[in-house]
């Protein structure tokens, strides 16, 4: 059997296996789940949706954490450390832990071959599963049907929004890739949708399987006040003037709704009390959903909006923080599979210059693809400025704010990272150089 001593030969050992992402079916997880008698006692809380899973995820733990609940959380994709996808009580998984378990995945998968998201999805199950904890909090990475977390039977299952995303594998319209989403949902388990548009293919899945379908506005709802705090009703649980979530943007009321969905729904399995509520939701914090991360050389947000959703809170995010008189930079740069064109157009408005970076990988869209989608989508070609990457990209648009505000005296400048993961881990890279983040 293969063993490897650090974590980064576990992860260069996965990635060589070269299994194909997905197929028709989980009948390898099954078996490797069975295989390695992978089950919980506790319970399971499975997160799907196009975009808000992290911010959901995240403010689940945060929430169960302040409640005094062992937390276990698997998220992806990661930013900086593989590490990221697997924390629990709150911290990341050691290297030390996660090599650990990819040992017995190796050592059980005999001559299957996994994904890399398989192989390393029943790692980190297996870590929890051994980890004692009150709370598992699962999030799809991809559609619902067919990806492999949804081996695991959830014992409350959410779906956040619906929008077009990963039409090669899910469909092309918001009934076909719900209908995918809604295969999380099981037959008598609390099985919420937190998007109010809710397409007739979830709700009717969730009736043909006899699920507890819950809906945003009809089970559970929020009610914003002018202040900033909000009220949150649920079947059980009512909160008047709760805090407003500690992550930046307006969806992130539309995600506290959900989590308190959840909350509510789990209400006799994991009480929780005001106080945690609150915490939870103060305390909370998750890397590049609309986060402020420094104001050095001027306010620099990084935001993980890839696809057309993501744009559009993007641009209300945008324009509820501009400031009188700023100028707006954004570093951007995308996938070539996303929908570049209606994410463009979508923010067309939103910024002064765009600082657009060629990305790295098989599926990266070079600067020059990527503009040409922007002036197609009716963003002026004055305003795009390419650049081989986004190191390069985002050097240029700092020296750019430093430019204005040496030209304008006091006027604000602010720069948006955004367009993809990819994107975003490289800013992330350069802040961590710098020592701005770790």
């Amino acid at each position: 059997m293969t063993s490897y001593a650090t974590l980064d030969d576990w992860l260069a050992h996965i990635e060589a296996l070269h299994a194909k992402p997905i197929d028709m079916g989980l009948e390898r997880m099954r078996e490797m789940v069975r295989r390695m008698d992978i089950r919980f006692s506790c319970p399971v809380v499975t997160v799907a949706g196009t975009n808000g899973k992290g911010s959901t995820c995240a403010m689940l733990e945060s929430i169960y954490g302040a409640a005094g609940y062992r937390t276990g959380m698997h998220t992806s994709p990661h930013l900086l450390r593989f590490n990221e996808r697997a924390r629990i009580f709150g911290r990341e998984a050691t290297d030390e832990e996660l090599s650990e378990v990819f040992e017995e995945v190796e050592r059980a998968r005999g001559d299957m071959t996994l994904s890399y998201f398989e192989f390393t999805a029943l790692g980190i199950l297996k870590l929890f599963q051994r980890s004692n904890l009150d709370v598992v909090i699962l999030e799809v990475g991809l559609g619902g049907r067919l990806d492999a977390v949804n081996v695991i039977d959830p014992t409350a299952a959410i779906i956040t929004t619906i929008g077009i995303d990963h039409t090669a594998f899910l469909g092309t319209t918001r009934e076909a890739i719900g209908l995918e989403k809604a295969h999380i949902y099981r037959p008598g388990i609390p099985s919420l949708c937190a998007d109010a548009d809710v397409p007739a293919t979830v709700s009717d899945h969730a009736e043909a399987i006899k699920a507890d379908f819950r809906r945003v506005g009809r089970d559970f709802a929020v009610e914003v006040r002018e202040d900033g705090t909000f009220d949150f009703r649920g079947r059980t649980l009512k909160f008047d003037a709760l805090p407003k979530p500690a992550l930046e943007g307006e969806n992130q009321y539309r995600n506290a709704a959900g989590v308190l969905g959840i909350v509510d729904a789990l209400v006799e399995k994991l009480p929780v009390e005001r106080r945690a509520v609150e915490a939870g939701l103060t305390n909370v914090r998750i890397t590049a959903r609309f986060e402020h991360v420094t104001d050095t050389p001027c306010r620099t947000i990084l935001d993980v909006g890839h696809n057309p959703q993501a744009a559009e809170v993007l641009r209300r995010n945008i324009d509820l923080t501009r400031r009188e008189g700023e100028t707006t930079l954004a570093v951007f740069g995308m996938l070539h599979d996303k929908d570049m064109r209606r994410v463009a157009e979508i923010l067309r408005s939103s910024f002064d210059a765009w600082f657009v970076a060629s990305l790295t990988g098989p599926r990266a869209a070079s600067a020059e693809e990527l503009s040409g989608a922007m002036r197609e989508a009716g963003v002026e070609s004055d305003r795009i400025r390419t650049y081989e990457s986004v190191e390069k990209a985002l050097a240029a648009a700092r020296h750019e704010a430093l430019q204005i505000g040496a030209r304008a005296g006091n006027r604000t400048v602010r720069i948006i990272v955004f367009g993809s993961f990819v994107t975003v881990t490289a800013a992330l890279e350069v802040l961590a150089r710098e020592g701005v983040r770790r």
